[in-house]
């Protein structure tokens, strides 16, 4: 939990605080932008939250903030903020939250299915998802993007006999993973969920197209708040930049509506609007 003692001093005075335990992983400032600010190197407290709405986003920051950095003065608010997660995305997409310190507070998604629901990336293991994810059906299938998102992965396959996927070249993170992919070309796991291969950021990094709307990204491309634009990042691509351009090339092919990723903002346009999205994140990956 935050301890106000260590409250970082760029906080405005108020009842939400973050504490020196952050490690800027961006989850508070995509779930509250309002309310929390960075400095390059944490979050901090940029404006006490002035309404209902502004104050209920602040508390679900609180409680998916992966290394509890954020504090506030209204332990009933808190417990109340829990019940809302998971949050709904879009469809039957919906938002994990409980962001997982093993995988620097990077974001997970949960899928409900006719054929059996989905959870992409994991997030920490609580007992309240837990509930949650059994009261819809449980999870039938864990997809992996990469080695460095896979969390608790393991524990919820135990709990719920799920079959977690993930690729060969990321298999050391899940050595006893159920279903692994094989190679470079794009894979129909089941109807209306395809995996396409896109290393670059990891060796064998995979996205999920879910029905040709929902494109989960995990750490190879996601929305940038400071260049309005889609993007990839050379400073976080782990194994090839050459590679990592290559597959953001590959994306033109497809159509799809978001972009939800692990780390950083998600996206959403109208399909067409999506298209140029993507043809001017290739241009500009391209360029650089």
């Amino acid at each position: 939990m935050a301890n106000r003692a260590r409250a970082v001093p760029e906080n405005v005075e108020g009842p939400f605080f973050v504490d020196s335990t952050c490690i800027d992983c961006d989850t508070c400032r995509q779930l509250a932008p309002h309310t929390f600010g960075d400095t390059g190197e944490f979050s901090f407290v940029e404006a006490q939250p002035r309404d209902a709405a502004k104050t209920r986003s602040a508390l679900h920051a609180l409680i998916a903030c992966p290394t509890g950095s954020i504090g506030t003065a209204d332990k009933r608010e808190v417990a109340e903020a829990v019940a809302d997660f998971p949050l709904p995305v879009a469809g039957r997409v919906w938002y994990c939250g409980f962001n997982s310190r093993k995988s620097f507070g990077g974001n997970s998604y949960f899928v409900e299915h006719s054929g059996g629901n989905w959870l992409i990336d994991s997030p920490r293991y609580v007992e309240r998802l837990v509930g949650r994810f059994a009261a819809k059906g449980g999870i039938r299938y864990i997809f992996l993007t990469h080695r460095d998102d896979v969390a608790d992965a393991a524990r919820y396959a135990q709990r719920f006999g799920a079959t977690r996927i993930i690729h060969r070249l990321e298999l050391a993170a899940q050595p006893d993973a159920e279903r692994v992919i094989e190679g470079l070309d794009p894979v129909e796991l089941t109807p209306g969920f395809l995996a396409i291969p896109t290393p670059g950021h990891t060796r064998g990094h995979v996205a999920l197209l879910h029905q040709d709307e929902f494109l989960f990204t995990g750490d190879h491309i996601w929305w940038s708040r400071v260049r309005r634009r889609l993007t990839a990042s050379r400073d976080v691509c782990w194994y090839s930049w050459r590679d990592q351009v290559k597959s953001v090339a590959l994306l033109g092919r497809y159509s799809f509506e978001w972009v939800l990723p692990g780390h950083g903002e998600r996206a959403y346009f109208p399909r067409e609007e999506m298209q140029g999205q993507v043809a001017r994140l290739i241009a500009a990956v391209g360029a650089g």
